[in-house]
């Protein structure tokens, strides 16, 4: 327990420390932030499916 109670505090402790850090929500700085709006899925390229589809075996006896 007292190894668990040690863990937990330190961890806590990094959490807290990495949240001082933090920027302020809403305030991006970072250019890699994505700016344009959501995907449409129906525009997607169809994949090639190489080789056979697979089918689950579920009768082991029977191959």
């Amino acid at each position: 327990m007292l190894l668990l109670a040690m863990v937990m505090l330190c961890c806590a402790v990094v959490a807290a420390t990495l949240a001082l850090f933090e920027p302020v929500s809403g305030q991006t700085s970072d250019p890699r932030v994505a700016t344009r709006g959501p995907i449409d899925a129906a525009t997607e390229t169809p994949v090639r499916i190489v080789g056979a589809p697979f089918v689950p075996n579920i009768k082991p006896r029977e191959r």
